[in-house]
């Protein structure tokens, strides 16, 4: 598969995983929600991979400013991802936490678009790499 395919298809997994974990948690649907959240965490490490593959076909640094800031929130995004997993169990152990675990989810969600969106817009910026 090549890296360009298995971005897009990936991303596109991991987005509809990522919609289905919304809709599931929303309607309290606990025993589906959770490997939903599961199975969305993991499409997005294979997703991951695939845009790690797809810089190297890349001068990432030839889009300019948008390659650090795309990089950092990419970081900062996936280091995220620790916190709705975290207020989800203490969701589980006592459900007055749930308040917090929405509120938190929908931001990581929030900052997964933004990330998404510079990525797009560094590859879109960059030459490719001869060769």
């Amino acid at each position: 598969m090549t890296p360009g395919f298995g971005f897009v298809l990936f991303l596109v997994v991991t987005l509809a995983l990522l919609g289905c974990t919304v809709l599931t948690g929303l309607a309290a649907r606990r025993k589906v929600h959770i490997p939903l959240a599961v199975s969305s965490l993991l499409a997005l490490l294979i997703t991951i991979y695939y845009a790690e593959k797809l810089g190297e076909q890349y001068d990432v640094e030839t889009a300019g400013m948008i390659t650090p800031i795309h990089l950092t929130l990419a970081k900062i995004t996936t280091a995220l991802y620790a916190l709705p997993v975290i207020t989800g169990i203490m969701t589980i152990r006592k459900a007055q936490h749930l308040r917090w675990h929405r509120k938190i989810a929908f931001g990581v969600l929030g900052m997964t678009v933004i990330t998404a969106g510079t990525g797009v817009a560094m590859i879109l910026l960059s030459d490719p790499v001869a060769g």
